[in-house]
């Protein structure tokens, strides 16, 4: 394994989560909060990107990847994004055990959506941000952010993508790896972006919310500003909103980008969206609430289905 081009990388990857945490400290300065809670998050970052400058000045180099190399990136930059990640619930005392706040941050990461917290309502906004955002960039991969926003990636950028996306193939929407990246990305910015607004302007929630449900949604990741989740808006309208935009969330993305460009025949000729998307319909209409047993709505049943998160593959 080419340790010092690997380890390179991996510092541009995390070079991306500190300049988020930065932003987040941002946020907690727009609420208000505790200069606690402020520097916490303005700390990290700065932490973050200070060892990031130092890794990548100590190996650069020319960059030329193997397959291996490319796990090698996969491996050590969820690591390290794990460590780095998990210092702004330490440095707030949010959660102030080390092993809890990195299950926390492999959870967002990886989207999985479990919680070692409790009382959502006395998490810090700036937490709060943080903490969506874990989710938002591990629904697409923060690695594959990275080979679309850096040009010089596109060397190895396919030993990356092959290595972070799931699947049993990995599509490239154009001959160059970094624009396929860069396609994917727009694709799943643009769903944020429609969530976020129909969220704010149809379902009356504030921007914060808003954002934060969003960021979740995209990722099938699950977490959420309130302990009761999107339940404790009690509207229709928002768990509909964000069911629509859970299905979208697990679906190829390729296919979403495919319909945008004027092919929306490639949903149902491909395998794994006629599963995807039969297995939802019979989830939902196999519900007890079908046969009006007292059990929570529809809604709750798409809510309990096990998100496929069919990315780009």
């Amino acid at each position: 394994m080419n340790k010092r081009a690997v380890f390179h990388l991996v510092a541009y990857m995390t070079l991306v989560i500190g300049v988020a945490m930065v932003g987040c400290a941002g946020v907690s300065f727009y609420y208000h909060e505790p200069l606690k809670i402020q520097l916490s998050l303005a700390y990290s970052g700065s932490f973050t990107i200070i060892c990031d400058a130092i890794v990548g000045f100590l190996t650069r180099g020319d960059i030329n990847l193997s397959r291996r190399d490319g796990f090698g990136i996969v491996v050590f930059g969820w690591l390290s994004a794990t460590f780095f990640g998990s210092l702004p619930y330490i440095f707030s005392e949010v959660i102030p055990h080390p092993v809890s706040a990195m299950f926390e941050t492999m959870s967002g990461f990886t989207t999985t959506g479990a919680s070692v917290l409790t009382d959502l309502e006395a998490v810090p906004r700036g937490i709060h941000f943080w903490r969506a955002l874990t989710n938002w960039f591990g629904g697409m991969g923060v690695l594959v952010l990275c080979v679309a926003i850096l040009p010089f990636l596109g060397v190895g950028g396919m030993q990356i993508y092959r290595a972070e996306m799931p699947g049993p193939s990995k599509e490239r929407l154009t001959p160059r790896i970094t624009t396929t990246a860069k396609l994917l990305w727009g694709v799943y910015a643009l769903l944020t972006v429609i969530e976020a607004v129909l969220l704010k302007f149809v379902g009356k929630m504030g921007w914060f919310d808003s954002l934060c449900h969003t960021f979740s949604t995209m990722a099938t990741g699950g977490f959420s500003t309130r302990t009761a989740s999107v339940g404790a808006f009690d509207s229709a309208i928002i768990d509909t909103i964000v069911i629509v935009f859970m299905f979208l969330a697990g679906i190829n993305f390729s296919l979403h980008y495919h319909a945008l460009t004027g092919k929306p025949g490639r949903y149902f000729r491909d395998a794994e969206f006629r599963f995807y998307f039969f297995s939802s319909l019979g989830r939902l209409y196999s519900s007890p609430s079908m046969f009006g047993s007292a059990v929570p709505p529809r809604s709750a049943a798409v809510f309990e289905m096990p998100p496929s998160r069919l990315l780009p593959s």
